[in-house]
């Protein structure tokens, strides 16, 4: 990446207009990768992914919320980058995601954490429909714009946890229901947070659904776990 490049991208993310989708396109146009995803996540079941520059990008960041399991659940727990440059060679740490990853045109995938210090916050999901990595000077870049990504979201983020109104409350990939959901379930089976969650992300795995479509048709009380057949 040329210094005007992300001279460029740093000013885009750190501009005070442009809403949340102005912290996915900087990494597109400044980096060999062809799409984008920052979600902020609080725990397991508190992620809302906050833009996504594609459909493919939105999709990658869902299976890996879903399948409990990828590149950016290792980078949001280490705080380091963790960098896959083909694929379409299996991985044994995910089974599930790289399966699923397999059946998309995404040929690499790199993920860097949301971090400032020791607080991390979420993570910049990033992908290229051809294989290969990144340079080192490309992996620093990226990795300073994670960070200026995550002194835009961290006032938001705080202000949603707080309960007070912010411009996290137009996020179209929230999860809010999800959030509502686990809590519908630890009612109905008088289990934990973590249990209710773990219940919902099975349910969605077994019938091949989302976690969000499954989780909107328990605030709809379309599925009352407790009904359900063992």
């Amino acid at each position: 990446m040329n210094r005007q490049a992300y001279n460029l991208a740093h000013k885009r993310i750190t501009a005070p207009e442009g809403g949340l989708q102005r912290l996915c396109a900087p990494f597109v146009t400044a980096l060999p990768i062809t799409g984008a995803a920052v979600s902020a996540s609080g725990s397991a079941a508190q992620q809302s992914t906050l833009c996504a520059s594609d459909s493919l990008a939105a999709r990658l960041d869902e299976l890996q919320f879903d399948l409990g399991e990828g590149p950016s659940r290792v980078a949001m727990a280490s705080g380091h980058p963790v960098l896959i440059p083909d694929t379409s060679v299996g991985s044994i740490d995910w089974p599930m995601f790289g399966t699923a990853v397999q059946e998309t045109p995404a040929a690499a995938v790199f993920a860097f954490p949301l971090a400032l210090g020791g607080i991390r916050i979420g993570v910049v999901s990033l992908y290229r429909s051809t294989p290969g990595t990144l340079a080192a000077s490309q992996i620093a870049d990226a990795g300073s714009l994670a960070t200026a990504v995550a002194w835009q979201v961290l006032p938001g983020l705080l202000l949603a946890e707080s309960g007070e109104s912010s411009e996290f409350d137009d996020v179209t990939h929230s999860r809010r229901e999800v959030h509502q959901a686990t809590g519908m379930i630890l009612v109905q089976l008088d289990t934990t947070v973590v249990n209710a969650f773990l219940l919902l992300q099975a349910h969605a795995f077994s019938n091949g659904r989302t976690v969000d479509a499954v989780a909107r048709d328990v605030v709809l009380r379309r599925i009352d776990f407790a009904a359900l057949p063992d």
